[in-house]
C-alpha cells in the first residue's frame, strides 16, 4: 500500500512538471489593443498603417456615464513600411505597448490601393497572423485616405470601427445596397473559379480635422460624420467601378443578401407612387450550355408589404393587388438588369455566374475559365423571373386619396 501511495505521488510531482503553464500570457498593460487598421500609401509608395487604439479607460467610464476620464475612447499611432508587416513592427518605435490585433474587427483599404493592386496582397499578411481575425470587415475608404476613416471620432459608439460595422450591417439588413465583406469572404471570392469581389464604400462627410477632436462627439450635428458609401465592384483583386442606388440594390439582389428595402412601384404613370417594404427574398442562380453557349437562369422570389402609397387604389380589389405584384416584379427585373448590364460592361462577374456554370457543366467550364470575364461574360444571356407576393396592406387599405 504504502508503496502504491509513493509512486503516485511520484507520478503527481512529475507531472506537474510537465506542465506548461500559462506560457503564453500577455497582461492587458503591455498590450495596445487594435480595432481597426487603416492602409494607405504615401508619396514613396510606401504602406502607411493607422492604428485605431482603444484606451479602455476612457471607453468604460464614458459608457458609464459618471466621471472619471474625459479623454478620447482612442490613441491613433501611424508606421509605414515596405510591406504591411513592416509597417506593422516599425510602430514600436513610437509605443510602449505591443500592437494586439486580436480584437481588430476593421481593416479599412484605400482607394488609391484598391485600383492599383490586388488587395490579396494586404489580405495574404493578415490571414496568415494567428492574431488577426478572420471575420474582420473590409470596407473601401471611397473618395478619401483611410486614415480619415479610422481618425475620426464618433458620438453615439464610443469605438469608431464599431460605428462603421455596425452601420454597414444595418444598412445591409435595412437599406440594401451595402454588404458586409470579411477577410475570409474576401479571400473565398478571390479564389473562387468563376466569381469576382465586390466590396462596400465607406465615406467621411464633413471637416475631418474637427473630426478627430473630441468636440465632434459632444455636438448635436457632428462637425464630421462617417456614412456608408458605393458598391465595389472588382477584377482580379483591383477595384474598377463603383455602383449605387437601384444598381447596387439590383446587385445585392443577385448575390442573395438582399434582406429588406423599400421598391418605390410606378402606378399609373406616376413614379414611385406606391413603396413596397421588402421583408424577404430568395435569389437562385443556375447555369448551362445552350447551342454551345452558356446561359444563366435566375429566380427571385419576393415578399413584403404596402409601406406607402402616393395614388388612389383600392387595396381590397384582389385584382389590383395581383397587377401591382406585377408591377413590383418588372421593377425588381428591371434593377437585377441594371446590375448584369454594368458587370458584363465591367467584365466582371461579381455574381459568380461563372461558378454556377463549373457546378453544372466543369468540363464546359474548363475551356472557358482563363477567357470567362473578358470573353464569354460579357456575352451570357440570362432569364429572370420575378415571383413578388403582396403579405400585408397595412392598418389602411383605402390611402387617403381616394376619399379625395
Amino acid at each position: 500500500m504504502n508503496n502504491k501511495r509513493i509512486l503516485f505521488i511520484l507520478v503527481f510531482f512529475v507531472s506537474t512538471l510537465l506542465l506548461s503553464g500559462c506560457w503564453s500570457k500577455k497582461e492587458l498593460t503591455d498590450l495596445a489593443i487594435v480595432a481597426a487598421l487603416g492602409i494607405d500609401k504615401n508619396e514613396q509608395g510606401r504602406y502607411v498603417g493607422t492604428m485605431q487604439i482603444i484606451n479602455p479607460g476612457n471607453v468604460t467610464s464614458g459608457m458609464q456615464g459618471g466621471g472619471g476620464s474625459q479623454g478620447p475612447p482612442i490613441s491613433i499611432v501611424t508606421g509605414s513600411g515596405d510591406s504591411i508587416v513592416e509597417l506593422s513592427r516599425s510602430t514600436s518605435r513610437k509605443l510602449s505597448r505591443r500592437l494586439y490585433y486580436a480584437h481588430t474587427n476593421l481593416i479599412v483599404i484605400s482607394e488609391e490601393i484598391a485600383k492599383e493592386e490586388s488587395i490579396s496582397t494586404i489580405l495574404d499578411p493578415l490571414e496568415r497572423d494567428a492574431q488577426f481575425r478572420s471575420t474582420a470587415i473590409i470596407v473601401i475608404a471611397q473618395g478619401s485616405k483611410a486614415s480619415d476613416i479610422v481618425k475620426v471620432l464618433t458620438a453615439i459608439d464610443k469605438i469608431p470601427s464599431n460605428k462603421v460595422i455596425k452601420t454597414l450591417k444595418i444598412t445591409e439588413k435595412i437599406w440594401g445596397e451595402n454588404i458586409a465583406v470579411s477577410i475570409q469572404d474576401a479571400i473565398k471570392m478571390i479564389v473562387s473559379p468563376g466569381k469576382e469581389l465586390a466590396v462596400s464604400g465607406f465615406r467621411v462627410n464633413g471637416d475631418v480635422d474637427k473630426g478627430i477632436t473630441m468636440e465632434n462627439t459632444q455636438q448635436t450635428e457632428p462637425a464630421s460624420l462617417l456614412f456608408a458609401g458605393s458598391l465595389g465592384i472588382f477584377k482580379n483583386g483591383k477595384l474598377i467601378q463603383w455602383v449605387d442606388g437601384e444598381t447596387a440594390r439590383g446587385s445585392v439582389f443577385l448575390l442573395d443578401k438582399l434582406n429588406a428595402s423599400a421598391i418605390g412601384v410606378e402606378w399609373e404613370g406616376k413614379d414611385e407612387a406606391i413603396s413596397y417594404e421588402l421583408i424577404r427574398q430568395k435569389t437562385k442562380v443556375s447555369a448551362k450550355m445552350e447551342k454551345g453557349k452558356p446561359r444563366v437562369s435566375i429566380e427571385v422570389q419576393a415578399e413584403g408589404n404596402i409601406g406607402e402609397t402616393k395614388v388612389p387604389i383600392d387595396l381590397n380589389n384582389p385584382h389590383l393587388l395581383l397587377k401591382l405584384e406585377k408591377e413590383i416584379e418588372k421593377e425588381i427585373k428591371k434593377e437585377i438588369t441594371m446590375a448584369i448590364k454594368i458587370a458584363q460592361k465591367s467584365k466582371s462577374d461579381i455574381f459568380g455566374f461563372g461558378e454556377a456554370l463549373h457546378r453544372t457543366n466543369p468540363k464546359e467550364w474548363g475551356k472557358m475559365a482563363s477567357k470567362w470575364n473578358d470573353v464569354y461574360f460579357p456575352e451570357v444571356k440570362t432569364d429572370i423571373v420575378v415571383d413578388a407576393f403582396i403579405r400585408r396592406t397595412g392598418l389602411r387599405n383605402n390611402p387617403h386619396q381616394v376619399n379625395q
